[in-house]
């Protein structure tokens, strides 16, 4: 009986650490944006893969492809930053939906044509991803809606998760990728660009069905949502409700007439192009712009070396299979999932801007040291530990960011950060082709690892004021300011 009783306590306690009562627990939209988000990092893993051979193959320098991801990510700083500016106004599904044919149409792009100017266009309208990681302004969205639909003390859980399986989609995807590719390029008449197209197709395929799964969120994903109650219909603003609380308690004016009364609600008015911009609060804007001051050194470093790129160097260092290649990475891929499965029970511990340095920094490190072994085994060993500490910290950041800001400023706020972060990270492609096409690929990885160790330490010099202080403390500076 005191076995059973403990075994039971065991288990209550790893379903709380982990997460799994809150996802028990969690409405339809939540699965369905997890999943979503899940099959995009599927095929962005499969393109990442073979993005920078898919153009080696077409005979383009080492500076073309690192100038085509740099102009790639520029560009979708423009299409992020217009969408995730109007994503509350046209409508979060909307915008998800129109990722979701963005997607579709550049991979059949990508499959069928060979020419540079329509792939770069192609690659900015349907954000491809250089780096198998999220661009684009579909997370800002994704991760809004979730903080809109899910209470301020479950949002770790639930953010672990997002991101856990967006970690195995990557996995999934260059696993799968790097099989299909050794047994299309097996099939007898078929070439390497031939093999590369049909990875694409999947591509397009992928966003076909993202956008049917889109179809099946409901009205409670946007930021305005129509509520009935006792046959009256009243416009409530969902994220909004707890500042009109805290400020005094006020609610709307009650109606002074039965015409009013029965009258039909009219929707909220359409808002300026910039409203998601101005409406930011001047607090919330100092803590943004110390953040992406921080957030400039980390993706500029990040930048350097995208994923593509770092199957790119391994490929030509040690002339590895694709089939292999794809299964190291794949296999790199999988087992930070470990890392990012504890991410929230760290950071309940620690505090999201412990939890953020202390998992992240390591990873720095062995980002700089990756070019310097001669073995293929010593070199896995350090993208391992690289993978397993590099994404613990996504989900105390999302955390962090949708604490320190209030509700209606989150979509614009966490916009604003991917934005950057992206603009910072377009530099870096350009960089690191110069430096292959000069015979310096290795110094790309030592001075992103140096750059992203130096953001760890100024992100802990000005947010982690101790061990428990984490968001909760900005957000209260925040309050003060008000």
């Amino acid at each position: 009986m005191r076995f059973h009783d403990a075994t039971v306590k065991a288990g209550q306690w790893l379903a709380c650490e982990l997460g799994l009562g809150t996802m028990k627990h969690a409405r339809k939209d939540i699965y369905i944006i997890i999943l979503a988000r899940y099959i995009r990092l599927f095929a962005y893993g499969a393109v990442a893969l073979i993005l920078a051979l898919f153009f080696q193959e077409q005979g383009f320098s080492d500076e073309q492809i690192g100038l085509f991801m740099t102009l790639t990510l520029l560009g979708d700083v423009v299409i992020s930053l217009l969408l995730t500016l109007i994503a509350d106004t046209l409508g979060r599904r909307r915008i998800l939906l129109l990722g979701a044919v963005s997607m579709a149409v550049s991979g059949a792009v990508f499959a069928t044509t060979s020419n540079y100017v329509a792939l770069l266009l192609a690659a900015i309208v349907g954000v491809i991803s250089p780096s198998g990681n999220e661009i684009g302004p579909f997370r800002a969205v994704e991760e809004s809606t979730l903080a809109h639909l899910v209470a301020e003390d479950k949002r770790s859980d639930v953010y672990t998760w997002y991101v856990v399986l967006a970690v195995l989609g990557t996995s999934t995807g260059l696993a799968v990728g790097g099989i299909a590719i050794d047994h299309l390029q097996a099939i007898e008449g078929w070439t390497n660009l031939d093999a590369y197209r049909t990875i694409f197709w999947i591509y397009t395929c992928v966003g076909c069905v993202k956008g049917v799964m889109t179809l099946f969120l409901s009205q409670a994903c946007e930021h305005q949502d129509w509520n009935v109650d006792d046959g009256k219909k009243n416009l409530v603003s969902a994220e909004t409700e707890p500042l009109l609380h805290s400020n005094g308690g006020h609610t709307q004016d009650q109606p002074t007439s039965a015409q009013e009364e029965t009258a039909p609600a009219q929707p909220p008015p359409k808002k300026k192009f910039w409203h998601s911009i101005s409406k930011i609060s001047k607090p919330s804007r100092i803590t943004l712009i110390k953040l992406c001051s921080l957030f400039f050194l980390d993706s500029f470093g990040s930048g350097m070396v995208p994923f593509s790129l770092i199957n790119y160097y391994l490929e030509r260092k040690f002339e590895l299979p694709k089939g292999k290649l794809g299964g190291i990475m794949s296999a790199t891929w999988f087992v930070s999932t470990l890392g990012n499965i504890f991410a929230s029970s760290l950071a309940k511990r620690l505090g999201l801007i412990q939890a953020m340095v202390f998992t992240h920094l390591p990873s720095s490190l062995f980002l700089a040291l990756l070019p310097l072994p001669s073995s293929l085994a010593l070199t896995i060993c350090f993208l391992v530990g690289r993978s397993v500490l590099n994404s613990m910290d996504q989900a105390p950041r999302s955390a962090f960011l949708s604490i320190v800001v209030l509700p209606e400023e989150r979509t614009a706020v966490m916009g604003v950060v991917n934005i950057l972060k992206t603009l910072s990270q377009s530099c870096g492609p350009s960089v690191t082709g110069v430096l292959a096409g000069h015979g310096r690929f290795w110094v790309a990885f030592v001075v992103a690892g140096c750059l992203k160790a130096g953001y760890d330490g100024a992100l802990l010099a000005f947010f982690g004021r101790r061990v428990e202080g984490g968001a909760r403390e900005v957000g209260q500076d925040r309050e003060d300011g008000e």
